[in-house]
């Protein structure tokens, strides 16, 4: 049993270290990108306020106003605008950053297809809470203030107005991610565009019963929220059509696929099948728990092994090479260079691509540059 600050506690310590730093950097990225907008909308606070309770003057009766129920409320629900707003206007900037912290850990295929979706997610967001400004607003407070009582003066306190148009920006806002939930969902493997037209009539329920949650108790606001999530939704179905996995990307997702049913399935056939054997690619799956790197002395052995096929290729011009063993070639002359993300990039294509001596030998590089960290 090793000692606490042995050094190979410290390498192994090292790389989740050093993703929490950058994880604390870039959240704090965010909140002082958030900070700056708040520092630019605040002047404007008054302002922001009473374009955001437009609609509800308009729909009061004649000669009456909004109030405010505590004294602290004028500066306060103000100063609280401006800050939920600079969260909304920042959204893409802490996309761009949540992206970045991911992005290195997936796939070529992954990251063109994740970009657009935080794109459009985005997009949406914003669409959804100006439809609820420009189109569920006026409806929704012209109604409420036609139901008053007669007698009732209707005085809309300030704080209870910014909290329930909040809400319901939010509530659309969301609601307008139907499309991105509908694709991911299909993208996944989760469901199919077929099953999804199958289940229309539970979602068509669905969206009214969420609408009934996240909006006033009137079928006027329920509706208008309920409509456009079942319309998004139709049209999620439509676009997720190009996301359906096709079999060979099938086949990509089950060699890395991490399940407990999968890793057990393959290490009864790693037993039975040495390593380096013509087994099938999807099924040569290593468990990172279990995985026992290469010694030196093996590893430049199969390294060598690789340089002297290349050298004398039986049969072969230089233009046949294998394009993965070149990257493998690549990849020890960034090493050389000490171009270690270079090399990682190259490692990562030699995984997905590679056969399965090359993916042990890719493995076992990437391990030895976690511990040089």
């Amino acid at each position: 049993m090793s000692a606490p600050n042995s050094p190979e506690t410290t390498n192994q310590e090292q790389p989740l270290v050093s993703h929490l730093i950058e994880l604390r950097d870039r959240v704090l990225r965010m909140v002082l990108a958030v900070l700056v907008v708040f520092a630019v909308l605040f002047p404007f606070a008054n302002d922001l306020y009473s374009a955001i309770a437009g609609p509800m003057r308009a729909a009061l009766p004649e000669g009456s106003t909004m109030i405010s129920t505590k004294p602290i409320d004028p500066f306060l629900i103000p100063f609280k605008l401006s800050l939920q707003l600079a969260i909304f206007i920042a959204i893409p900037f802490i996309l761009s950053q949540f992206w970045a912290f991911v992005a290195p850990g997936l796939y070529r295929h992954e990251k063109r297809m994740v970009v657009p979706l935080l794109v459009s997610s985005t997009l949406l967001f914003y669409l959804g809470m100006a439809f609820a400004y420009f189109a569920v607003f006026p409806l929704v407070f012209t109604f409420l203030a036609g139901t008053a009582p007669e007698g009732v003066e209707v005085a809309t306190d300030m704080g209870s107005y910014l909290d329930f148009v909040m809400t319901l920006f939010f509530a659309f806002g969301v609601a307008f991610e139907v499309p991105i939930a509908t694709i991911i969902l299909v993208w996944l493997g989760i469901t199919t565009p077929d099953k999804l037209r199958h289940k229309r009539p539970y979602v068509i329920v669905g969206a009214f019963v969420v609408g009934m949650f996240l909006t006033p108790p009137d079928v006027i606001s329920q509706t208008l929220l309920a409509l456009p999530m079942w319309v998004l939704f139709e049209l999620g179905v439509i676009f997720s059509k190009g996301f359906v996995k096709k079999p060979d990307e099938e086949s990509e997702t089950a060699a890395v696929e991490t399940t407990p049913e999968a890793v057990e399935e393959t290490q009864l056939e790693t037993t039975e099948s040495p390593v380096g054997s013509d087994i099938d690619p999807a099924q040569d799956y290593v468990d990172p728990d279990r995985f026992v790197p290469m010694t030196d002395d093996e590893m430049e052995a199969e390294l060598d092994a690789i340089e002297a096929d290349e050298e004398s290729p039986p049969a072969e011009s230089v233009q046949g090479q294998d394009p993965v063993e070149a990257k493998l070639q690549q990849v020890q002359q960034y090493r050389a260079a000490g171009e270690v993300e270079q090399a990682r990039e190259l490692l990562y294509e030699i995984l997905q691509d590679g056969n399965s001596d090359q993916r042990m030998v890719a493995r076992n590089i990437l391990a030895q540059l976690d511990s040089e960290n």
